[in-house]
């Protein structure tokens, strides 16, 4: 291993150290959304909406994951995968009244949508005031 590898290695586990690991709940089906919405009573609740064939939903998702800093106990992250769950994603957009984007970030609070942007508005950072 060269000088560069290793200084190269040590930047990435830096990197790789500061990214805190998301611990996403992976919403896969129907019911698991009224689940939410009592889980909602006593956290903040996130669902993330992603399309793993969009860069753009990749690039956000990344940068998402980037600022996410949040424990359990201030907001639940949940992961939806629309092109395989999409019956699931139809029924976040009726049963949340929210229209169908990709991504989508939706903020749910005492069983209330709370915020909801896409795209490149998608920000983790506005969880911090709900």
């Amino acid at each position: 291993m060269g000088i560069l590898d290793k200084l190269f290695k040590k930047q990435d586990d830096i990197a790789k150290k500061e990214i805190k690991e998301i611990p996403w709940k992976m919403l896969t089906k129907e019911e698991d959304l009224d689940l939410i919405l009592d889980e909602s009573e006593e956290v903040t609740v996130v669902i993330f909406k992603h399309s793993t064939r969009c860069g753009i939903s990749r690039t956000v998702l990344k940068q998402f994951e980037k600022s996410y800093d949040f424990e359990l106990d201030e907001v639940q992250p949940y992961y939806l995968d629309l092109l395989q769950y999409r019956n699931v994603s139809n029924a976040v957009a009726e049963k949340f009244k929210v229209m169908h984007q990709s991504p989508q970030m939706i903020v749910i609070k005492n069983r209330v949508v709370v915020h909801q942007s896409s795209h490149h508005e998608i920000d983790a950072d506005i969880l911090a005031s709900f």
